[in-house]
C-alpha cells in the first residue's frame, strides 16, 4: 500500500513527526530552501515584469532527486513546511523542483501547518489540511526580488567607487546607517558637568536616610542647573545652616504588570541582555528546542515555533498556567481571567502564537538532564516568561517625602516597599537603560517632624553620549521602526560582522572605517533608500501583498524605476576619489603638498595627495587623524632666506626643512655632532 509522503524542512522535524504519524506515513526533509536568484546578471528578467529565474541549489540536488523517488510511489504529498511566508515559499519551490502540478491531482497534494510538534498539535494539522497560499508565496518572491534587485545592482557600484567584495542590501544597509549615525552622535557629543547634592539626615527613627536636593526657590532643580564644584559649594555652605523638616508625605498604590509572552524579537532581545547570547545563537537554540529533543520518551517539541509577531496564548496555555501558579505559587498569584496583550510591532504579520513551552507541566527542572547548558538556559527563560505573564501584578508602595530646609530648598527621597510581588515573584524582564531613580526603603517618617542634618554628600557627574548598540538594543529598534523582520535580524548581524562593517565588543557594535564609507555613500547619494521610514513602508507594501492586496509586480515596478534611474546618473556623477578620499588641511612633509586620508584594506590611512609622485603615508591614531605636532626647531638658520630650520620626521628618517616654507621649501639632511 502506498505510504503518504510529508515533507519538512529539516531531518530533525522529520524525525520528531515520524514518531507521531505512525506506519502509513513517510517524513522526508528538504534539508532547508531548494531553490533560489542566483547571483548573477539575467537571475531577474525585468523586461519580462520581472520574471524570476530560479534554480535548483546545488547542495539540495540530491535531495531533490530522492524526493522525485519517494513522491513517484506515495499516495498523497503532504507540504508540512513552516507556517510563515518562508515555509509557504519552500512548500511551492518543491512543488516546482518536483515537477508536480496540485491540479492534476496525482499525487494528491495536501498543505498542513501547526505552531508546535507534538502529538496533538501534528494529528490536528493532518486531520484539516489546506493548500498553498498564492498570497504568502508572492510575498515571499517579492522580498527575495527586491532584495536581488538592491544587492546585485548596488553592490557592484560600490565596487567601483571604493573597493571590490563589498555589498550592500536592502535591509543590511539601514541597520549599518543605525550603527554609524550613532557612532557620529557619539563624535559630535560634548560632555557638560554638572553636580549633584544629597543630604543625609535622619529623624525619630535614628535611622539614616539620603534626600537630593531638589528644587530651589519653589522651581525643580533641572538636571544640569549646578554647573560647577564652585556653585555646589555655595549652596552646601548654605544648606548646612538650614533646619530641615518634613513638608509633605506621599503613600501610593502602584501596581505592576508582567511583560508579555515572547515574540522572535523580544527574545532575541532579553537572551541578550540576560544570557548574553547573540541573535544568531539565540535562534539556533530555538530551532532545536522547536524540532525535537529526545527526553525520554522520544523526540518531542519543547517550544512553539519561534519565528512569530504574536503576543497571543492559546487557550490550553492559559488554562495550563492557572493550574501550575495555583499549585506552585498559590491561588492568590494566579488570575480570575486570561490577561492578554497587544502586540507592540510596527508591521505584525501571520496571527502565530507567542513563544511558549509546548506543555507548562513541562518545567525546566524536568527537562534539564536532556538539555545542553545552553540550551536549558533558553527554555527556563521562556518557560519563566511565559508563566509570569499570567501571574497576578506586583503591588508596590511607592513613598514620595519632600523636605523642606527654609523657604528656599527642598530636598526629595523616595522609596519603595514591595506589598506583594505576583509575578516578581518568578520573573522580572531585563532593560537597556539604567535606572536612575533612588527606591530603596524609608524609615518610617511623618509631615512636620524635625529631622537631623548628618553630612551633605556633593558630587560630580559628567552628561553621557548615547550609547552604541547592543544586539539587544539594535533589534529593539529595528522592529520599532518597521525595519524587516524579526526572523532575518540575526542574519542581518552576522552578515555586518562577516563583512567586517562593524565589529561586536562585550555585546557591543563599533563601526568599522569600510562600514562608515559604505553607509556614508549610500546616505549621501541614494538617501531615498536607507531611510528609515521608506524601508518600513516597504514592509508594509510586503505584509499587503500577503493579504492579497496588492500585486507583487506592480509593488517591483514602482521600485525599480526610479532606482535604476538614480542608480544610472550617480554611476557618472560620483568619483572613486570623491568617496575614499577626506583633506586634512596638513601637508606633506617630504613634497609639501597637502595630506589626505584615504581608505585602504586595513582601514584609514594617512597619505600624500601627490602620489604616485610621493608615496609618503601615516598610520592614524585610532583612526583618526592625528594632531598636528607642535613644530621643533633646531639652532641652524635657512641658508636661503635666513629663517630658522625645523626638525622633521620624513619616511627615510628625520631632516631640517625651512621654517618660512612655503615661501622657502629649502630642506637639509639633518646631520649629527659628532662626538
Amino acid at each position: 500500500m502506498a505510504k503518504s509522503l510529508v515533507i519538512v524542512e529539516s531531518p530533525a522535524k522529520a524525525k520528531t513527526i515520524e514518531k507521531f504519524l505512525g506506519p502509513g506515513y513517510k517524513v522526508m526533509a528538504s534539508y532547508g530552501h531548494v531553490r533560489a536568484l542566483p547571483s548573477k546578471q539575467g537571475s531577474v528578467d525585468i523586461a519580462n515584469d520581472f520574471e524570476p529565474r530560479y534554480q535548483v541549489l546545488p547542495e539540495s540536488r540530491k535531495h531533490i532527486s530522492a524526493l522525485k523517488k519517494e513522491a513517484k510511489k506515495a499516495a498523497e504529498l503532504i507540504l508540512a513546511t513552516d507556517p510563515d511566508r518562508e515555509g509557504e515559499a519552500i512548500a511551492w519551490h518543491l512543488l516546482q523542483a518536483l515537477g508536480i502540478d496540485p491540479a492534476k491531482g496525482q499525487p494528491a497534494v495536501k498543505r498542513v501547518t501547526f505552531h508546535e510538534i507534538t502529538k496533538d498539535a501534528i494529528r490536528e494539522a493532518m486531520a484539516h489540511p489546506g493548500t498553498i497560499s498564492a498570497p504568502l508565496v508572492d510575498a515571499q518572491q517579492a522580498r527575495s526580488i527586491l532584495d536581488y534587485l538592491v544587492g546585485f545592482n548596488l553592490s557592484p557600484f560600490l565596487w567601483k567607487k571604493i573597493r571590490y567584495g563589498l555589498s550592500a542590501g536592502r535591509v543590511q544597509s539601514v541597520a549599518l546607517r543605525l550603527i554609524c549615525e550613532r557612532e557620529k552622535e557619539i563624535e559630535a557629543f560634548e560632555s557638560r558637568e554638572y553636580w549633584s547634592i544629597q543630604a543625609e539626615l535622619s529623624g525619630q527613627a535614628d535611622k539614616t536616610f539620603r534626600a537630593r536636593l531638589f528644587a530651589l526657590d519653589g522651581k525643580k532643580l533641572d538636571k544640569l542647573a549646578i554647573e560647577s564644584e564652585a556653585m555646589a559649594g555655595e549652596l552646601v555652605a548654605q544648606l548646612e545652616r538650614q533646619s530641615y523638616r518634613v513638608a509633605r508625605l506621599e503613600t501610593k498604590q502602584k501596581k505592576r504588570n508582567p511583560a508579555p509572552p515572547f515574540t522572535t524579537s523580544t527574545l532575541q532581545q532579553e537572551a541578550s541582555r540576560k544570557l548574553g547570547f547573540s541573535a544568531r545563537k539565540t535562534m539556533q537554540l530555538a530551532q532545536k528546542l522547536y524540532e525535537g529533543i529526545d527526553i525520554g520518551e522520544g523526540a518531542v517539541g519543547l517550544i512553539t515555533y519561534m519565528r512569530t509577531d504574536s503576543v497571543v496564548l492559546s487557550k490550553l496555555a492559559l488554562d495550563e498556567a492557572r493550574e501550575l501558579i495555583s499549585e506552585r505559587f498559590g491561588t492568590e498569584y494566579a488570575l480570575s481571567k486570561p490577561r492578554t496583550f497587544r502586540n507592540k510591532a510596527k508591521n505584525a504579520q501571520e496571527a502565530h502564537e507567542a513563544i511558549r513551552p509546548t506543555s507548562l507541566f513541562r518545567t525546566p527542572e524536568q527537562v534539564k538532564k536532556h538539555l545542553s547548558p545552553d540550551q536549558f538556559k533558553l527554555y527556563r527563560l521562556i518557560w519563566m516568561r511565559t508563566v509570569a505573564s499570567q501571574m497576578a501584578a506586583a503591588v508596590l508602595d511607592a513613598t514620595t517625602v519632600d523636605i523642606e530646609a527654609s523657604e528656599r530648598f527642598t530636598l526629595r527621597a523616595t522609596g519603595q516597599v514591595v506589598r506583594f510581588p505576583g509575578f516578581m515573584q518568578l520573573y522580572t524582564e531585563g532593560t537597556d537603560e539604567p535606572d536612575e531613580e533612588e527606591t530603596g526603603l524609608l524609615p518610617p517618617l511623618h509631615e512636620g517632624e524635625t529631622l537631623t542634618l548628618h553630612q551633605l554628600l556633593p558630587e560630580q557627574h559628567f552628561t553621557q553620549p548615547p550609547p552604541r548598540y547592543t544586539e539587544a538594543s539594535l533589534v529593539k529598534t529595528l522592529e520599532e521602526n518597521g525595519i524587516g523582520r524579526p526572523s532575518t535580524y540575526a542574519s542581518i548581524i552576522q552578515t555586518l560582522v562577516n563583512r567586517k562593517y562593524v565589529r561586536l565588543e562585550k555585546r557591543t557594535f563599533f563601526p568599522e572605517d569600510t562600514g562608515r564609507v559604505v553607509s556614508d555613500l549610500l546616505s549621501n547619494h541614494f538617501s531615498r533608500y536607507v531611510d528609515y521610514d521608506f524601508t518600513a513602508r516597504m514592509e508594509e507594501k510586503l505584509d499587503a501583498i500577503s493579504r492579497g492586496e496588492l500585486s507583487w509586480r506592480e509593488v517591483l515596478r514602482e521600485f525599480w524605476e526610479p532606482f535604476i534611474k538614480l542608480l544610472e546618473q550617480k554611476e557618472q556623477e560620483v568619483s572613486k576619489a570623491d568617496v575614499t578620499t577626506e583633506k586634512t588641511g596638513r601637508d606633506c612633509p617630504e613634497c609639501g603638498k597637502e595630506l589626505v586620508i584615504r581608505l585602504g584594506r586595513r582601514g584609514r590611512f594617512l597619505a600624500c595627495s601627490g602620489f604616485p609622485a610621493c608615496r609618503y603615508t601615516e598610520a592614524l591614531k585610532n583612526g583618526q587623524e592625528a594632531e598636528p605636532e607642535e613644530p621643533v626647531y633646531s639652532d641652524q638658520t635657512c641658508d636661503k632666506c635666513g629663517a630658522r630650520m625645523l626638525i622633521k620626521q620624513g619616511r627615510y628618517g628625520k631632516y631640517l626643512a625651512c621654517s618660512a616654507y612655503p615661501d622657502c621649501r629649502n630642506i637639509q639632511p639633518l646631520v649629527k655632532p659628532k662626538g
